[in-house]
């Protein structure tokens, strides 16, 4: 325990001495024979010393244990918020993909789902990267992984500000446009293909064009979780059939 906490108990522990000889002197005068009467002699010092040997003893230890108290209590205080933060952290990046630092598979349909109970609107973007399979083979793994960092970047400059991005797959994303209507969707959903699109991603001196294909299904009261990511899917993958770089939106005109 500190220099502090010891001064702060003896302090104390003073005053309830200084309190008690006051006490004592005064129980002293009431035996004598009144309050005016009081102990000189051996009588005053009794009064005195008796005190100062029971109660400042005492008192001291009480307040220096009271110290250590309440010093252990701050320390395990501190200790347990140091806990809480450490537990919210390893929390949150158990919601994270190690890579791209987006929210992982589960986290992201987890988001959603509580996005479909209280918003009316939305629409669910899968994205997925065109030809991500040669950029390994000819590149390596390590250009691909620098590719899924552009592209995960270039998405999050692509949404507004809300909407709920994740990481699905290897090379597949997911967006959940909150609240979105099928104008503002297709807009969204163009401004993330042209912006992977508008990457300037180099190799070994030489550029590599990364480009991606959207599937889009607009979230329904009726329609469950695994229907929209199915209906989704199979917007992605005509969008795939049709020469990818992208956009097909289900109840809405094909992109480009």
């Amino acid at each position: 325990m500190g220099s502090i906490q010891i001064k702060r108990a003896a302090v104390r522990a003073s005053m309830v001495t200084g309190l008690s000889i006051i006490v004592s002197v005064a129980i002293g005068a009431i035996v004598l024979g009144g309050p005016s009467i009081l102990p000189t002699g051996t009588g005053l010092v009794m009064c005195v010393v008796c005190p100062l040997l029971i109660a400042w003893p005492s008192s001291a230890f009480m307040f220096w244990q009271k110290e250590k108290l309440r010093a252990a209590l701050e320390q395990l205080s501190a200790a347990h918020r140091e806990l809480a933060e450490a537990h919210r952290r390893l929390a949150e990046k158990a919601r994270r993909d190690d890579m791209t630092g987006l929210l992982n598979r589960e986290a992201f349909f987890a988001a959603v789902e509580t996005a479909r109970i209280e918003a009316d609107k939305g629409t669910l973007l899968i994205i997925d990267a065109d030809n991500f399979k040669q950029i390994n083979d000819n590149h390596g793994h390590l250009a691909g992984d620098s590719a899924l960092l552009e592209i995960s970047a270039a998405i999050q400059r692509a949404v507004r500000n809300g909407d709920i991005v994740g990481r699905i797959g290897g090379e597949e994303f997911a967006v959940f446009l909150v609240g979105a209507d099928p104008v503002e969707s297709l807009r969204v959903a163009e401004r993330v293909r042209a912006e992977v699109a508008g990457i300037t991603f180099r190799q070994a001196g030489a550029r590599i064009p990364l480009s991606v294909s959207v599937g889009g299904a607009m979230h329904g009261r009726s329609c469950s979780l695994s229907d929209l990511l199915r209906e989704a899917d199979r917007q992605l993958y005509e969008a795939k059939r049709r020469g990818r770089n992208r956009v097909i939106c289900t109840g809405m005109p094909a992109a480009a």
